[in-house]
């Protein structure tokens, strides 16, 4: 029974249940630090190195650690890249296509005296630029998925952070998460009532839920200091934090990791 309450849960909530995904996920018990590095890392060597089969690999790879070490569904995981996907394949089109008033580009329409055109190098740059930019979001997934808020704030007290600015990050990623949820229950609420039958009415029923959010948000804010007031809290937020000690063949993995990457741009370019 408890088994089949998180699988409805981790559908129900959709994107907002990535702390829900961290707490269960295979690399849960792995050092924060590292894991913090390890992503990070990552997405600067993705972005050093530049090159668009590089960045394929890295979908690839951190996409099936995503997969079998975070153990999150495929149906899940698409789920949370439909977002960032259909942003940057917006950004990149809008890379892609050319403005003028000559007549230049493979493809070209006119409208209102503009020609709107698309070249070959235009073509390419946008697709680098959207996969490169899909690794990286790959790899700020392996973070997210694997390192529940709790222990990212823990990291960033390590590193010396304002105390100040990390409890914020928290309470507010928290607090993220609750209005998504609010904002759930009050949309299928007014779908049950014939809420979104057209386009007019769905129009005020957005309206009206965007309303109803923002008293419901401040409400929840007072409800919620007062849950943090009756437990002690002082002005300071306090985790538990468990000892994760690096095993040596964790730096090893990222090692050849990073060794891979880097032959195989050499290779890239030897080729080129």
């Amino acid at each position: 029974m408890i088994k089949v309450m998180r699988h409805h849960r981790s559908h129900s909530h959709g994107t907002a249940s990535i702390d829900f995904y961290a707490c269960q996920s295979g690399l849960r018990h792995w050092n924060g630090p590292y894991k913090v590095f390890s992503s990070l890392f990552i997405l600067v060597l993705c972005l050093g190195l530049d090159h668009p089969w590089i960045s394929v690999f890295v979908i690839l790879t951190i996409g099936t650690v995503n997969l079998f070490g975070n153990r999150i569904s495929f149906l899940n995981y698409f789920e949370l890249l439909k977002m960032p996907f259909a942003f940057l394949l917006l950004g990149s089109a809008a890379v892609a296509i050319g403005i003028s008033k000559q007549m230049v580009g493979q493809v070209f329409f006119s409208l209102g005296g503009w020609n709107f055109y698309v070249t070959k190098e235009g073509m390419l740059q946008s697709m680098e630029l959207f996969l490169k930019s899909m690794a990286a979001v790959s790899s700020l997934y392996l973070l997210a998925l694997s390192t529940p808020a709790s222990e990212l704030v823990s990291v960033l007290r390590s590193i010396h952070m304002p105390k100040v600015l990390a409890e914020l990050m928290n309470m507010v990623y928290r607090f993220i998460f609750i209005l998504f949820e609010v904002q759930r229950e009050m949309r299928i609420a007014a779908a049950s009532r014939l809420g979104d039958v057209d386009f007019k009415t769905s129009c005020c029923t957005f309206g009206q839920i965007g309303g109803n959010l923002l008293i419901l948000a401040l409400k929840k804010a007072n409800t919620y200091y007062d849950a943090m007031v009756s437990r002690g809290y002082e002005g300071e937020l306090l985790f538990w934090e468990e000892e994760k000690p690096i095993e040596f063949w964790q730096y090893l993995l990222l090692a050849g990791y990073f060794a891979v990457l880097v032959l195989a741009r050499f290779c890239l370019l030897s080729e080129s």
